[in-house]
């Protein structure tokens, strides 16, 4: 009878714990269709059609090669990690178990499903689910660190929609940079936060142990968003747009900010996005939003090796085998 006293508020605040998530989860989802509902309702059905016609067979094969060297890029960068949080990983199962990952976050709600499930994998098969999972959450993270950087020079340098505010926006960033390493030397008396904390600065010393990790992530991150963005520029192509290249990039690392926001499989906030940056660009948010159609119908197609990759884990298979060698 006493522990069942003692259970119940604790199955209580787990049942409220739950019930957030489930709240922050569809309140995510909903956002996301409300975003296309609203393009939708403002622009039409017409630029959604335009860009699904839009795209041939010639902007699907070049989505498809940028494809492969952009997932090697990344693979690499996954496994330069890995292997400084001291969990062995080789290239051919990353790139295996990144296209499968790329694949499911394209076609499952949220966007990064597949990110869970290859960190989830390369944990069990290193006996270390936690560490799989942060050398995924780090390999993401400086991705975006790189894009972000990449980003706020490029909108400096070639004119957009933002450009005027780019200047405030740098010294935002830099004040939030200062804040986080400043919240990074406050000393606590222990609980959580000293434990994440002592994680994040023992992660971030095997990063810097391995001289030749931060280089090769820096290198693979740069390749990486610069294949991004021209498969954006041919997706822009493709629907019809004339504009100079100089003139869709600065738009094209918008939409691809606005892709890290939670998404329906990828979309929801780059129809949004694109569809205000090339309005205030004077291009036309139809054009916008054709776009990004094609766009998301090019990176579809070029994630399908994920498909077979999944399918291929699927299939039964004699003696024992690791998490990297199902994918």
């Amino acid at each position: 009878m006493t522990t069942g006293v003692h259970e119940t508020p604790r199955r209580v605040l787990n049942r409220r714990r739950a019930t957030s998530r489930d709240l922050w989860t569809w309140g995510r989802r909903g956002a996301a269709a409300a975003t296309l509902c609203i393009v939708a309702w403002r622009l039409g059905t017409g630029p959604f059609l335009d860009g699904v016609r839009a795209v041939d067979a010639g902007a699907l094969a070049a989505a498809a090669v940028i494809g492969v060297v952009t997932t090697i890029c990344c693979a690499w960068r996954w496994t330069m990690v890995s292997r400084a949080l001291g969990i062995q990983l080789s290239l051919p199962a990353a790139v295996a178990a990144y296209y499968r990952s790329v694949f499911l976050n394209l076609t499952l709600p949220g966007g990064i499903a597949g990110d869970v499930h290859r960190g989830v994998l390369h944990g069990r098969d290193a006996h270390d689910v936690a560490r799989g999972l942060r050398a995924v959450g780090w390999e993401r993270s400086a991705g975006q660190v790189v894009q972000v950087v990449i980003t706020v020079a490029v909108l400096v340098a070639l004119p957009s929609p933002v450009r005027s505010t780019m200047p405030i926006l740098a010294a935002a960033l830099a004040l939030a940079v200062l804040g986080v390493a400043a919240a990074g030397r406050i000393r606590g008396g222990g609980g959580p936060w000293t434990r994440v904390r002592s994680t994040i600065a023992a992660d971030l010393r095997g990063l810097h142990r391995h001289r030749r990790a931060v280089p090769a992530i820096v290198l693979a991150s740069v390749l990486v968003v610069a294949g991004h963005a021209i498969t954006f520029i041919i997706a822009a192509r493709a629907a019809g747009a004339t504009a100079p290249a100089s003139r869709i990039l600065p738009l094209a690392l918008l939409a691809m900010t606005a892709m890290v926001l939670p998404s329906l499989a990828g979309w929801g906030p780059r129809e949004g996005a694109t569809a205000w940056a090339f309005g205030a660009a004077g291009l036309g948010a139809g054009a916008g939003v054709a776009t990004a159609v094609a766009y998301g119908v090019m990176v579809l197609v070029a994630s399908l090796p994920g498909a077979l990759v999944l399918f291929a884990g699927w299939l039964p298979r004699d003696g024992r085998r690791s998490g990297a060698s199902r994918a």
